[in-house]
């Protein structure tokens, strides 16, 4: 059984770290979930849950300032760590090892251990004070990982996009979500490559 850790801060779209903890929960992971006040903040303005719930979907739940948590140790056994989403504060923190709560300190964790660490990261447009601290965290050994949709799967509902995203991020932990439409692997794309070989179609 894998044990992830899954982080929610307060970047816009709280509802990729729900689908992330349910997902994972369906795939037979164990989930130490960590949220920051403004992904409660989030979770409460941007999605049907409430925090309680979320809270309760997690395998283990602990709050953002317990330092003092398992998840803060390099020597607790853990396979990596999701923050979905990243904000831009939090990845400030991890990219400065400022280690000022539990995410970033579990995060910083991750990082000396040489662990996968994923953020995916929310804001548009980038200055270059964002874009200076993704180089840092990938040159540390993260993952950036902007929920940026694709549209080769063709999805239908936002849950499509949502769902294809957290997909792609669970991947990396070796998982094959059943869900996630691969491109040259499912018929659709057989007919788009048809399309796109016979030019515009008038």
């Amino acid at each position: 059984m894998k044990k992830i850790i899954v982080a929610i801060t307060g970047g816009s779209g709280a509802i990729y770290g729900i689908r992330t903890i349910q997902l994972l929960n369906d795939l037979g992971a164990e989930t130490h979930v960590i949220i920051s006040p403004w992904g409660s903040r989030n979770i409460e303005l941007e999605t049907p849950y409430s925090v309680k719930e979320v809270k309760e979907m997690a395998s283990v739940y602990y709050p953002s300032g317990n330092q003092a948590a398992a998840i803060s140790s390099g020597s607790f056994k853990v396979d990596g760590m999701i923050v979905s989403p990243c904000s831009m504060k939090t990845l400030a923190s991890i990219a400065n090892g400022l280690a000022s709560d539990l995410i970033s300190r579990s995060a910083d964790v991750m990082l000396k251990e040489q662990k996968k660490l994923i953020l995916l990261t929310r804001e548009t447009p980038l200055n270059l004070i964002h874009i200076k601290n993704m180089e840092a965290v990938v040159s540390a050994g993260a993952m950036v990982f902007p929920p940026v949709p694709a549209f080769y799967n063709q999805p239908k509902t936002l849950d499509d996009v949502i769902h294809h995203t957290v997909g792609r991020m669970l991947d990396q932990f070796g998982y094959d979500p059943e869900w996630v439409k691969r491109w040259g692997k499912d018929s659709h794309n057989q007919h788009l490559r048809k399309l796109t070989s016979t030019g515009p179609q008038r």
